[in-house]
């Protein structure tokens, strides 16, 4: 195994326990070691510090492990024995109920690198390190061997620095559509063809809230993908909602997951266009409640400035069309637009949108996405529940 060094004042960097390395920290750059390698780091006396897998970007090094042990079989078993143990721990395996959940969340399991969701028998890894996509077979057998869980299927995504070095495919077994269940409300999921994993699994506690405030309610569901929020704000009696997406694909998911809950009356209306556009043609105070859940406006640092400006117009013609005393359930999964930040941008809608607004909750991810303590950017999805003056 390959061991690099780091430079003489950046050892005590290790004591935080971050579970990345970057190339400003070591002595020398390694075009020599391919990415996805695993590397021994010790610090500018060769004492270990930590292994972890190589990655050819400015994360250097995503650490696996701070104790001087092999990478093999068992280390994988472990790990992964130990994410299965967390959820079921948690309760978020309920047959009947709840039978599909986030099983890795990165570096919030100790694995960075690695998304891991569970559907009814079918896991989903999605691997965004070639470090991890070099693991996907002993992975795969780790999961299936395991006897905690049922799981008879195993697919392989490929995403960033990844991604060209991997094929999508299944490892093992193949059932690409399927149904599960959350808060006892069925879904379709199509793993092969859907986004991310195929379904978007944050924002269960967050459906299950609106379901709670939804009953009488005239509802908005913007950027509603296959209709997550809008069929739990249906379960929860709202009197109408209107689901807005650009994607047919998504939509025509949206219609088979109304069928699944028996949706089908004249309560739902299903919307395809520009949410933006949509906002800003509508009369104001026209719901009582109204759901903005954009894909990511950043991805990057220097995206930053123009993704604040987007959700700035986006909260803005939300709070518009609320009418007094209705509710906003806002969100961000932009990792490079923090809590504060995100909070700062949706101050300033409400004093371009005009009234009063009284922040009622904070909202984020389900404890089926933990966040490593030393690691905050695992803490992607940030949202808030605010109600309007009357």
């Amino acid at each position: 195994m390959t061991e690099v060094f780091l430079k003489k004042n950046k050892s005590r960097i290790m004591d935080v326990r971050h579970p990345w390395i970057f190339s400003g920290a070591l002595q020398t750059s390694r075009e020599d070691i391919e990415a996805g390698e695993l590397v021994r780091v010790s610090d500018s006396q060769g004492q270990f510090k930590a292994i972890g897998h190589w990655g050819s970007g400015s994360i250097a090094v995503r650490i696996l492990s701070w104790e001087d042990r092999p990478i093999d079989r068992v280390f994988w078993e472990e790990k992964l024995h130990a994410a299965i143990e967390l959820r079921l721990q948690l309760g978020l395996y309920k047959p009947g109920e709840n039978d599909c959940f986030r099983l890795v969340h990165g570096e919030g399991d100790g694995l960075p690198g690695l998304i891991v969701d569970y559907y009814a028998g079918v896991v989903v890894l999605q691997c965004h390190s070639k470090g991890m996509l070099k693991e996907s077979q002993s992975l795969s057998a780790a999961f299936l061997n395991n006897t905690l869980l049922d799981i008879h299927s195993v697919y392989l995504r490929a995403e960033g620095p990844a991604a060209a070095g991997g094929i999508n495919r299944f490892l093992s077994g193949e059932h690409a559509e399927l149904t599960v269940l959350e808060n006892g409300l069925k879904y379709h999921v199509d793993v092969v063809e859907g986004q991310k994993t195929g379904f978007f699994l944050d924002q269960r506690d967050n459906r299950m809230l609106l379901r709670r405030l939804s009953k009488g309610k005239k509802v908005l569901n913007c950027f509603c993908y296959t209709g997550g929020f809008s069929i739990s704000a249906l379960e929860g009696e709202a009197t109408s909602v209107e689901s807005v997406d650009v994607s047919k694909t998504a939509l025509q998911v949206l219609e088979k997951n109304l069928a699944l809950n028996h949706f089908t009356g004249d309560r739902h209306e299903t919307l395809r266009g520009d949410a933006l556009k949509y906002l800003n043609e509508l009369e104001a105070s026209s719901y009582d409640v109204v759901i903005l859940d954009p894909p990511a406006f950043a991805k990057s640092r220097k995206k930053r400035h123009n993704a604040v400006q987007a959700y700035k117009r986006l909260n803005a013609a939300g709070m518009k069309v609320l009418r007094p005393g209705g509710l906003l359930m806002t969100y961000s999964c932009s990792q490079v637009v923090d809590e504060k930040l995100f909070t700062n941008t949706v101050v300033a809608a409400g004093l371009e949108a005009g009234g009063d607004y009284r922040i009622l909750k904070k909202l984020q991810q389900g404890m089926d996405h933990p966040v490593h303590l030393f690691h905050p950017e695992g803490r992607y999805l940030k949202g808030l529940l605010l109600r309007k003056g009357t």
